[in-house]
């Protein structure tokens, strides 16, 4: 593709806070808390804000900025509800997106939150280099409560090459059109630890035994590399340099020049590998939304490739 001039992925918070102390004429500013957490971890995301917070930051809740349709967990939602989503959180036309969220790895869902934004059509997007734990870490400034943004008018045209769906890649197992990286811990891409999800926690899925409800094992699509997300941060939870993010895609035989698409466990953590990418220049990796969890319900046994019992039905 022709080159194009990137806009900034990453900023620091120092740029943040001085952005907040300063604000710019013309430049409008808003920041979004993407905390998100695993069910088993047990946080809330959203009393976590109100307890602490960004000034200025409203909260983007993936689960709810999503398709309610869909029986996979925060899968893309519409244009039109993602662009009254970002309008109610002060998103318009011109505003420059910053986010960022809580977790203890430095940034953990906000990427996918970054990628929402572009799939989007919403350029002017960055993500704050190390989350809120780096800002803890600075001594930055913090606030409480619950956010009251200025609602906005935002539009959105979804561009379809940022998503791949699960025909997409089941054609690739033959074409090779494109490679998979799958951003997931290495134990449960080989097999040998546990998927952290549970498909239904109804207190009645016993009762649900005709229902199509089971328990998604791990392992990974024939063919694809795994890169654990974690891989692209530093041991502070900050963004690598585009040059080990190379070194990191060129060790695990990822050549870059080529077409790539991202996947992971649902679709969050996958956009770590978009993001390593678009740092070392190639901004076109989409993400196939469904990731393991569709997969693994929708694929046939002979296409779970698992150390450990894969799919036995």
């Amino acid at each position: 593709m022709a080159s194009q001039q990137l806009f900034r992925a990453l900023v620091s918070a120092q740029w943040v806070a001085e952005a907040l102390r300063a604000p710019r004429a013309g430049a409008p500013l808003q920041l979004l808390d993407a905390s998100w957490y695993l069910p088993k971890l047990g946080r809330d995301a959203r009393r976590e804000f109100e307890e602490r917070h960004i000034p200025g930051a409203a909260f983007f809740d993936i689960d709810q900025c999503s398709d309610p349709t869909s029986p996979y967990d925060h899968m893309l939602p519409s244009a039109e509800h993602f662009a009254e989503y970002a309008g109610r959180l002060g998103v318009g036309a011109a505003t420059h997106v910053v986010i960022y969220d809580g977790s203890d790895q430095g940034l953990y869902a906000a990427p996918r939150v970054w990628w929402m934004f572009r799939a989007f059509g919403h350029r002017t997007v960055s993500l704050l280099d190390g989350g809120l734990r780096n800002w803890l870490r600075q001594g930055l400034p913090l606030s409480s409560g619950k956010s009251r943004p200025t609602p906005a008018e935002f539009s959105a045209t979804l561009d379809p090459a940022y998503v791949k769906t699960y025909e997409d890649i089941k054609e690739n197992l033959e074409s090779r059109r494109f490679q998979v990286v799958d951003a997931r811990a290495a134990g449960r891409f080989r097999g040998t630890e546990p998927e952290p999800r549970d498909v239904s926690e109804d207190d009645g899925a016993e009762e649900e035994e005709e229902s199509e409800v089971e328990s998604i094992e791990p392992g990974h699509i024939p063919g694809t590399i795994n890169i654990p997300f974690t891989d692209f941060l530093t041991e502070e939870g900050l963004e690598k340099s585009p040059e080990e993010i190379r070194h990191l895609f060129q060790d695990k035989k990822v050549d870059l020049s080529q077409p790539l698409v991202a996947t992971c466990g649902s679709g969050v953590t996958a956009c770590h590998v978009a993001l390593g990418a678009y740092l070392c220049g190639k901004p076109d990796v989409p993400i196939y939304d469904g990731s393991w969890v569709e997969w693994y319900m929708r694929a046939q046994p002979e296409d779970i490739i698992s150390e450990g019992r894969g799919k036995t039905h």
